[in-house]
């Protein structure tokens, strides 16, 4: 890999280890980028992830400033200066709003949203001062379109649009790109824990009448960190086979 243009420039991909997550990191890792994957729980299958990958994992939770601030310095210390964040770590406390609890509210705010908050924060003056970074935010068609059972959800992703629009006019004049990929549904452990009957409702509704692959979605995430989208930023990447049209 070090005869590769992309082999100096290093990418951190939070979730990095599941689903779409693990798709961006073997997409960065073909481009020849060094790559790391944050995750939180799931100790084997980081491990089993790891060692089939080539990839290092690393653990912490997105949703705690500072643990994000010390893992980032063990990213660093390892691999170097992460110019390449994609913020795709989430997860899901689905309820319709009469039977949401505060906490099912917070954990989904603190992780898909403030997560974006706490890797971008520790990581955009070191892009800056070095004049080229990329940031990729995964947002979702339910922060677009909405999703009934989900206003903690939707709204995490919604605000991880306009997060990305403000962080990128803060970065364009220092060759800092900011943009959002929003997936439609995609075959992950996340879609295909939803009950069959309602899963097949789900794909009826796509025009191209399946659910997304994460190679599809992670394919569209490395474009967006490519010298070819320098002129690229504030932008939202809607991957949905069709069914939300913004």
């Amino acid at each position: 890999m070090a005869s590769t243009p992309n082999a100096h420039r290093v990418a951190l991909v939070t979730g990095g280890t599941t689903g779409i997550g693990a798709a961006i990191c073997r997409a960065f890792h073909q481009a020849g980028y060094a790559v790391a994957a944050t995750y939180t729980h799931d100790d084997a299958r980081a491990d089993a992830f790891s060692k089939a990958s080539g990839i290092a994992a690393f653990k912490w939770s997105v949703a705690d400033y500072q643990a994000c601030v010390d893992g980032i310095a063990r990213v660093t210390a390892a691999l170097g200066p992460v110019d390449i964040l994609a913020n795709n770590a989430g997860i899901t406390r689905d309820a319709s709003l009469a039977k949401m609890q505060p906490e099912q509210w917070r954990e989904v705010i603190d992780v898909n949203l403030s997560g974006c908050f706490n890797m971008a924060h520790a990581v955009f003056a070191g892009m800056r001062a070095r004049k080229w970074g990329r940031i990729v935010n995964i947002s979702s068609i339910n922060g677009q379109a909405g999703q009934f059972g989900q206003t903690n959800y939707s709204a995490a992703k919604a605000g991880i649009l306009g997060f990305t629009k403000a962080l990128a006019l803060e970065g364009a004049r220092d060759g800092v790109t900011v943009n959002a990929v929003a997936p439609g549904y995609t075959d992950t452990d996340m879609v295909r824990a939803v009950p069959a009957d309602v899963l097949a409702k789900i794909v009826a509704r796509i025009p191209v009448g399946r659910l997304a692959r994460p190679e599809e979605i992670a394919r569209c995430v490395a474009f967006l960190c490519a010298e070819e989208a320098s002129y690229i930023t504030g932008a939202t990447l809607s991957v949905n086979g069709g069914q939300y049209m913004a």
